[in-house]
């Protein structure tokens, strides 16, 4: 599933291109997630202002109104002044004068939703539940550690649950709680501020290092320009369970949590 570092490279692949550009035609494919909530021909005329990221949803604000777009666990997007004819599985093009921006999904989890404003109803249920952003100054840390104290679940379900931080998907959950020092069963509750301080830093560089490496690529994703991202080839934890730890050569183990592999060196982490 796409995360924070894959949204934000797609983001930044095609929002200066797209900047300006007056929208000259929707197309819809099949039934996405979600309804686009509006009839297609309306948004036809208007004009794209900027592209915006909160956690993994990217806001597409218009001179009227904004499109909210969530890539689901399979989407991709592409930019491009001359895409080929539509795929089975491309099912939403906004065509503008700039070029058109294309959802593939083939597993259809993905959606573009409509909304008057970030105040629409619609928004304030996808949107309103996000917490801090981690890359940038909104995240802070004595806000971090509290919110981490009241909750007595294991720190890694706390970091995925996105309502204390957003973004930090399976594989950089792990890779922050190996880099930070602290088992990923651990409750939330004990961390004391130093350890979270300690995690506070590893999740915004292994998420800022991740865009830099153009996000990860497990099985679908790729960025606007059909590029895979490659953080997955540095993990230091993820997907090497039995393999020596990169730092004592304890074995790293495997576990799971709420139905997702978590991996973890118990040398390192307490």
């Amino acid at each position: 599933m796409p995360e924070l570092p894959e949204v934000e490279v797609t983001r930044r692949g095609f929002a200066e291109r797209i900047a300006g550009a007056r929208i000259d035609a929707v197309r819809i494919g099949k039934p996405l997630r979600w309804a686009l909530m509006v009839a297609p021909e309306t948004l036809v005329g208007r004009r794209v202002l900027q592209v915006r990221r909160r956690g993994k949803y990217l806001l597409i604000d218009l001179d009227r109104g904004l499109l909210l777009l969530h890539l689901g666990m399979s989407g991709s997007l592409r930019f491009d002044a001359l895409l080929p004819p539509p795929g089975v599985h491309d099912h939403f093009d906004l065509v503008t004068e700039l070029g058109t921006l294309r959802l593939n999904d083939p597993r259809r989890f993905g959606a573009v939703v409509y909304v008057e404003d970030e105040a629409a109803p619609w928004a304030v249920k996808l949107l309103g539940g996000l917490g801090m952003e981690p890359l940038g100054d909104a995240f802070d840390l004595d806000a971090f550690h509290a919110g981490l104290r009241k909750r007595r679940t294991a720190v890694k379900q706390v970091l995925l649950a996105g309502d204390v931080v957003v973004g930090v998907g399976n594989i950089y959950a792990s890779e922050a709680l190996f880099q930070a020092g602290i088992r990923p069963t651990l409750s939330a509750a004990r961390i004391s501020r130093p350890r979270a301080a300690r995690l506070h830093a590893a999740v915004r560089e292994i998420l800022a290092r991740a865009v830099e490496k153009g996000g990860s690529t497990l099985r679908d994703f790729s960025n606007v320009e059909g590029q895979n991202g490659y953080f997955q080839l540095e993990a230091t934890v993820y997907g090497r369970a039995g393999e020596p730890c990169r730092v004592c050569a304890t074995p790293i183990r495997q576990l799971r949590q709420g139905q997702r592999s978590t991996y973890y060196c118990p040398n390192c982490q307490k």
